[in-house]
């Protein structure tokens, strides 16, 4: 036997399945505008890339690098480095970016309670400790990888720098 609320629920999940459908349809399209000016300012894309490669690049640079002479050696590899990055980030940014706006976007228009989002990110955070200490591990082992490239590469430039001389 049907009450009188059971119609009145029923249009309200109708509702809420109508609003849900709608809002995955705008999002959709808001990613597919993304990912249409990500292709038509191409050129954008790769000025807004190379300034921050420019800064970005000085600053990493500065920071771990404080001896002067190894450090300009540094940033002029930087500047031969420069069109490959480009290549490897245009092709990163198109991938990703539309989709990373889209996500952020949609976050900020959903309203959540913030004591809701709170609790997902403890939840999360607990659940994949482990996965954390391991991560760690990775990139201490890569850090030390990177030094070792690094060191190795200044000596290779040194020596053929020393021996262009001669």
């Amino acid at each position: 036997m049907l009450t009188t609320k059971s119609p009145q629920k029923l249009v309200q999940i109708q509702q809420k399945l109508e609003e849900e459908s709608r809002e995955r349809d705008r999002i959709n399209n808001v990613l597919l505008l993304l990912e249409h000016l990500v292709e038509k300012e191409e050129v954008t894309v790769k000025m807004i890339l190379n300034c921050l490669y420019d800064v970005g690049s000085v600053n990493l640079i500065n920071k771990k690098i404080e001896a002067r002479r190894l450090n300009k050696i540094m940033k002029s590899i930087a500047k031969m480095s420069k069109p490959a990055f480009r290549i490897v980030a245009l092709y990163w940014f198109k991938k990703n970016c539309p989709q990373l706006i889209t996500d952020w976007l949609h976050e900020k228009v959903t309203f959540k309670d913030a004591e809701e989002a709170v609790s997902q990110v403890v939840d999360t955070s607990l659940d994949s400790l482990p996965e954390v200490e391991i991560y760690n591990q990775e990139i201490k082992y890569l850090r030390s990888q990177v030094r070792l490239l690094a060191g190795s590469l200044i000596v290779v430039i040194l020596f053929f720098v020393t021996t262009s001389y001669f």
